[in-house]
């Protein structure tokens, strides 16, 4: 039986393009809009040459809606699996308008262009940040949900916003994955993370100070209620992470309404640890220093996944020693990433 066509918007980009190799080699066609204002193309070129598979692909920004109705109308599309946003904290901050702009106004003119093309299907990636300063660990896919920045709460209300339609309109069918720290690579090292600048996460940004690129490792606060006073983060591989979005794809074909999952691998690692394995792992020393608390970041944060494992019947397979080992792998084979 042919699989339906998927539609993945920002399937350049780090999750995107591994999600989009999981989905070929499951069967699935793919078709992919991404503006690549934070990506690069050649990363699916490379999803195409792992999988030797095809995949359609349009420089199309999702805020733009007479180029996003083409797609629509070029393809049968069976479901969407929504990616396309910006997402750095930081930045957020300073450009809040932006934000919301680009991901909820995205979001809106998606849904609207699904809506016309008959398209009822759409799997959202979210983030554990909508949790907010909670601090009663591990999450819960019903615990209370809040933002502490405009990033946040564009994820907040993109979620509140497919809810309220799943309530307006029951053929629709809404899955919300809320993923924690997606680190490492394919393990061929022909994908992994690019950031452009200066990295927001802490992989790339151990990665590049391995490579050369960066002096130093800055650590942020050593004096958080954990083990060694580093904060603890669930961090999950990206394969693991794209894997989980074929599962819930399979999961929405039977589905009614709506449906949120943790995507983690249910235990933390704090910073420290993270830098270790990665030294262990590769045989490379990672200078860092300690500076001051980040504002709005919390000791711990880890997944309670139960869920994902009992109705997606997905659950982790990869270690902390992959995550750094593929990490690795990507950056020193391209250690100026697609360019």
């Amino acid at each position: 039986m042919m699989k339906p066509l998927i539609l993945v918007t920002g399937g350049a980009g780090y999750v995107g393009s591994h999600t989009c190799l999981s989905l070929l080699e499951a069967g699935y066609p793919v078709v992919v809009v991404d503006n690549l204002s934070n990506s690069k193309a050649e990363s699916l070129r490379r999803v195409e040459k792992l999988s030797a598979k095809k995949l359609f692909f349009y420089p199309v920004d999702i805020c733009d809606p007479e180029a996003l109705k083409k797609v629509f109308m070029l393809h049968s599309v069976g479901a969407v699996i929504h990616f396309a946003g910006f997402k750095a904290v930081g930045e957020s901050v300073e450009k809040p308008l932006e934000y919301y702009h680009n991901n909820v106004y995205g979001t809106m003119v998606l849904l609207e262009c699904m809506r016309e093309a008959g398209v009822r299907t759409i799997i959202f990636s979210s983030s554990a940040t909508v949790y907010g300063m909670t601090e009663k660990v591990p999450f819960r896919e019903d615990a209370p949900t809040s933002a502490t920045n405009p990033y946040g709460r564009s994820k907040l209300f993109i979620e509140h916003i497919l809810l309220d339609l799943c309530v307006a309109d029951p053929s629709w069918r809404v899955t919300l994955l809320r993923y924690f720290n997606p680190v490492g690579a394919h393990p061929s090292g022909e994908i992994g993370e690019d950031p452009r600048g200066i990295p927001n996460n802490l992989m790339p940004f151990v990665c590049q100070v391995a490579v050369g690129r960066l002096k130093e490792l800055q650590v942020f606060g050593n004096d958080y209620p954990t083990p060694d006073g580093t904060g603890v983060r669930d961090y999950i591989h990206v394969l693991d992470l794209a894997e989980g979005h074929v599962k819930a794809l399979e999961a929405a074909e039977t589905q009614q309404g709506a449906a949120i999952y943790n995507l983690g691998t249910g235990r933390g690692h704090s910073v420290l640890e993270l830098i270790r394995a990665f030294e262990k792992a590769n045989g490379i020393k990672i200078p860092y220093s300690i500076s001051g608390r980040r504002p709005g970041d919390i000791a711990a944060s880890y997944a309670d996944v139960q869920k994902a494992e009992k109705c997606l019947n997905w659950k982790t397979q990869r270690t902390l020693e992959d995550m750094v080992r593929d990490a690795w792998n990507w950056q020193k084979k391209n250690p100026e990433g697609y360019a």
